[in-house]
């Protein structure tokens, strides 16, 4: 089952996240995020004109550290290289850090599929490569 771009590309989530920043002052930045079953694209205007930083979720090990104070969740984006990101949104009951461990562990699902598929082609090919050469023998 081979999922069309379209599919792809559908929008699990938008809206408001804040980032914190990376400078010495780590002030909370809004961000306008668009979630979809392969990347988180954050934008900093609300009209989406900016150009997206994009997050592909091939780069994210783990969202972790989720802590619930006051009205905001936090929780940090740990990607492949162990560099953390730390977001924090409102507590309005379906919050960020959910619908993105859910995409990512479809998306972790999916390329374990794919991955699946690709090694048994591989070995249908070379084991059909081994009885040729197999006949062929004296």
């Amino acid at each position: 089952m081979k999922m069309t771009t379209a599919e792809l590309c559908q929008v699990l989530k938008e809206g408001d996240l804040e980032k914190r920043s990376d400078n010495f002052l780590q002030f909370w930045k809004k961000k306008t995020c668009v979630l979809t079953s392969d990347t988180l694209s954050l934008y900093a205007d609300g009209q989406k004109r900016s150009k997206a930083k994009e997050l592909k979720l091939q780069a994210i090990k783990k969202v972790d550290c989720v802590e619930r104070t006051g009205k905001y969740v936090y929780f940090t984006i740990v990607t492949t290289d162990n560099k953390e990101i730390d977001f924090r949104c409102l507590d309005e009951g379906t919050c960020w850090n959910a619908v993105i461990t859910m995409a990512l562990i479809d998306f972790q699902n999916r390329k374990a599929i794919q991955d699946f598929k690709s090694r048994q082609e591989t070995e249908v090919v070379s084991s059909g490569h081994q009885e040729r050469h197999l006949a062929r023998s004296p």
